[in-house]
């Protein structure tokens, strides 16, 4: 089913992996811990969970991006599209340093953020620094060769990223556009001087990357070890405020702004903020910014996912001068010719396929131009099937069979920017987005709050969903109801009306459906998941745990990120309990068998 991968220009990198049905898991390295963790999940734990994923016959782990986030723990908008987060190093692991003396201070801050609770206290990354400052100072890394070594060898980004941090820290943390028109501009004098005033300080910085690189690696020969890959996460957009933005300012359109256009759950589209690509001035020095991120994400990855890889074919932009209410809506492709948008996607991910040992894997979720598909089948690149998402007007229950999902993508249930499986099952499912429905009307002349009681069930009805009457039972009193036909308002409610029922009978299960999800429920999800003719399912950590019902509380808080809000809630979420404790799991033989009878390893 999958030999012609091997006859693609992916050849290469599907000769390394092998062809096998895999089976995996995805986190944010964040959300996980053991017991030995200060605070937050490090680098080192991860060698408990490739020893899970071995216990439930798994041979993948997917992780969100690791990049340096500062002190805005946002991890798709970066201070660096290559430095790692040194809030992730393991203090007890650190290279070339004497640690007896820092034993106590360790402990000390181990107690202070102990592992686990229900969100990251992110207050632990300023504390870890202060003590990594401590132990750098009594360091020999001057006479480090291989600190030596690994500063020479990357010098493209490694310097500038640590002047733009210091410069970052001393001017109160503001972006770079507000600082001092000398270092905006990088002025080589400006920045020679301050270079020489604050060298420790940059020394320290370069320091912590040398550390990660060596710890990571130790890692990874772990997972290979023990035949687990690791699918890296590599943001096809670059934030702003960043060490790269800064150091190659003409690569961007600073005037513009990234983003997507409206749809069924952003009404008023998105606006990013990170800056589209000026790929004619990269391709002058031969995409060397996009190229050398690859290099150096290959010191730790097997597979690279690229988020939002149709901007590669086309980027809908926003100019920074629409007011920001406004969101997505005032914006437009880049470029505008529809006709140029495949030929530059497939020079583009050409490029980087001839230049890296990872297998790429696109995210090509959203509103997605056919180009983007056929490109992807043609370069045996696995794009992402979401199956609450994947319809069939042909079936019977309305729902895309899996074994007819791409041999080339990554089956999944949910994903990082979703509700979990057991909160789409409870909030979602049978609903329509609220915000959207009412914005319909009024474009229509539609009087919404007239029609709202009359369509939907506020018993029912949570977190801006609205959930149909079950009376509404078909499209002529949907009319009646409007007082006139409307195709989008019709699309809307056949796709959504008695969704949940179309889905249990989709998963096969007998009897009436429930209003709340259950371990039975979630478990025959994953197990449908799995069928898949997708060459990899990777499902998240949530809801491989949700089988246990190991959540308490509302589902609808198990939730990595909320897409276009700004809340303490997003980028926070921690597993309800610790890796040693997922090694004795009862359900991890469940999860096993799901594998074996669905023939992923």
């Amino acid at each position: 089913m999958y030999e012609s991968f091997l006859t693609s220009i992916s050849q290469k990198q599907w000769q390394r992996i092998g062809l096998a049905r895999r089976a995996g898991v995805a986190t944010p390295l964040f959300s996980i811990y053991s017991e030995n963790s200060i605070g937050i999940g490090d680098l080192w734990d991860l060698r408990l969970l490739a020893d899970w994923c071995r216990r439930v016959r798994m041979s993948m782990i997917q992780l969100l991006p690791l990049n340096d986030v500062g002190f805005t723990f946002r991890p798709y908008d970066a201070d660096s599209g290559f430095a790692l987060d040194p809030m992730y190093l393991s203090l007890e692991h650190l290279i070339e340093v004497d640690l007896k003396s820092f034993k106590s201070q360790i402990n000390s801050l181990r107690r202070r953020f102990p592992p686990g609770g229900e969100r990251v206290n992110y207050g632990v990354k300023a504390e870890k620094l202060a003590l990594l400052l401590k132990i750098f100072k009594t360091s020999t890394q001057n006479k480090s060769t291989a600190f030596v070594k690994y500063r020479k060898a990357n010098d493209f980004w490694l310097r500038d990223y640590a002047l733009f941090k210091i410069v970052k820290e001393k001017n109160q943390g503001k972006v770079w556009e507000e600082w001092p028109a000398g270092f905006k501009a990088r002025e080589a004098c400006a920045l020679q001087d301050f270079a020489e005033e604050h060298a420790e300080s940059i020394r320290f910085h370069e320091w912590l990357q040398w550390q990660l690189l060596e710890q990571f690696s130790e890692v990874v020969r772990y997972l290979r070890d023990r035949k687990i890959l690791l699918m890296g996460d590599l943001p096809f957009l670059t934030s702003r405020d960043s060490a790269d933005v800064w150091s190659h300012q003409d690569y961007f359109k600073l005037d513009s702004s990234s983003g997507a256009p409206p749809d069924a759950y952003f009404f008023n589209g998105q606006r990013w903020g990170m800056p589209p690509c000026r790929w004619s001035k990269m391709e002058e020095n031969s995409y060397d910014l996009l190229l050398e991120r690859l290099k150096y994400a290959e010191h730790f990855y097997d597979l690279i996912r690229i988020d939002h890889s149709v901007g590669f074919f086309r980027l809908w932009t926003i100019p920074t001068s629409e007011p920001f209410e406004t969101g997505g809506l005032n914006g437009t492709y880049d470029p505008p010719d529809e006709r140029l948008w495949e030929a530059q996607g497939r020079k583009l991910l050409s490029l980087m396929i001839e230049h890296t040992k990872m297998l790429i894997v696109a995210e090509d979720l959203g509103t997605i131009p056919e180009c983007s598909f056929r490109t992807l089948a043609e370069f045996a690149i696995p794009g992402m099937e979401v199956a609450r998402w994947m319809r069939d007007p042909q079936a019977l229950d309305g729902f895309k069979p899996p074994v007819k999902y791409r041999v080339n993508s990554v089956a999944l249930l949910s994903t990082h920017d979703t509700a979990s499986f057991n909160a789409w099952w409870e909030y979602e499912a049978g609903t329509v987005y609220g915000p959207l429905f009412k914005r319909l009307c009024q474009e229509k002349g539609v009087d919404f709050e007239a029609m709202k009681p009359q369509l939907f069930d506020s018993g029912k009805s949570f977190y801006n969903r609205l959930r149909w009457k079950e009376e509404i039972s078909d499209a002529a009193i949907l009319n009646r109801c409007l007082g006139r036909q409307d195709a989008e308002i019709l699309e809307i409610y056949e796709s959504s009306y008695r969704e949940k029922e179309r889905y249990w009978q989709y998963l096969g299960l007998s009897g009436t459906y429930r209003e709340k999800s259950s371990k039975m429920l979630v478990a025959a999800a994953l197990k449908k998941i799995s069928e898949a003719a997708s060459i990899f399912s990777v499902q998240l950590l949530q809801d491989w745990l949700a089988i246990g019902d190991l959540f308490k509380g509302d589902s609808w808080n198990v939730r990595i990120n909320f897409p276009a809000v700004m809340n303490e809630s997003n980028w926070s979420l921690v597993m309800p309990l610790a890796l040693e404790a997922m090694q004795k799991l009862p359900v991890n033989h469940q999860i096993r068998a799901i594998h074996r009878q669905t023939n992923r390893r």
